[in-house]
């Protein structure tokens, strides 16, 4: 490790006020040299911050510093250019549901993070997005011309809700009309994968696919729609 100590020059000009030397190593008040920023920055992506400090023999707080600088440095050259299509998701950053709203950008040639401004949301042809009703009310709203396109997770677990709400109200007409209890420990039978399913679900489900009921009719649209869902994703 290199110590470098240096006393900078500082003039009082009577036009612009006190002004400190600027040196082609530093930058600002940092006490770190913009390379070993950079280079702290680096690792940073690639190891815990922790991690980062505790291998290069300096505090957290220096990696954070760095950190933050490579950010200030990478969003004044950042330029967002023609963006096509989005993706919106949320992240939870604390205890008691507390989410942050992510926005992607997921061009073909560019997979980043940004923010998006409502000068550019004209432009969007395409968003990508799950089904809470506030994202798909923004979409409608601001970005007029794209196509809103749903992510296959979110259409699978929507089915899945249908089918065991259906099942549910199937099981209870059941028992109240006094016949028996067909459904009983049959819920994840119906919604696991079938690569999923132990020996005994295996078995329940064939017994329970003998009955012409109306979740045993749905079920085979289901199971279409996740291999639909699977063929394409592969």
């Amino acid at each position: 490790m290199v110590l470098l100590l240096y006393r900078m020059r500082r003039i009082d000009c009577r036009t612009c006020g006190v002004k400190v030397e600027q040196v082609p190593w530093g930058c600002g008040k940092h006490q770190l040299t913009t390379a070993y920023m950079l280079f702290l920055a680096h690792w940073a992506r690639k190891l815990s911050w922790t991690e980062t400090a505790r291998s290069f023999h300096t505090s957290w707080e220096k990696v954070c510093q760095a950190v933050e600088y490579g950010v200030a440095w990478g969003l004044e050259q950042r330029t967002l250019g023609p963006i096509q299509a989005i993706g919106v998701d949320e992240v939870t950053y604390a205890k008691g549901h507390k989410y942050l709203t992510l926005v992607y950008q997921i061009d073909g040639h560019c997979t980043r993070l940004l923010w998006i401004g409502k000068a550019l949301s004209a432009k969007i042809e395409f968003v990508c997005s799950d089904m809470w009703k506030p994202y798909l009310r923004v979409i409608r709203e601001r970005c007029t011309n794209a196509l809103n396109i749903l992510g296959r997770f979110h259409i699978v677990a929507k089915m899945n809700d249908a089918l065991d709400e259906v099942r549910a109200a199937e099981a209870r007409r059941l028992v109240q009309d006094g016949f028996e209890p067909v459904f009983h420990k049959s819920r994840w039978c119906l919604l696991k994968r079938k690569t999923k399913l132990t020996g005994n679900q295996r078995v329940r489900l064939r017994d329970l696919l003998r009955y012409n009921l109306t979740t045993v009719r749905t079920y085979p649209q289901i199971l279409l729609t996740r291999h639909n869902f699977t063929s394409v994703a592969l």
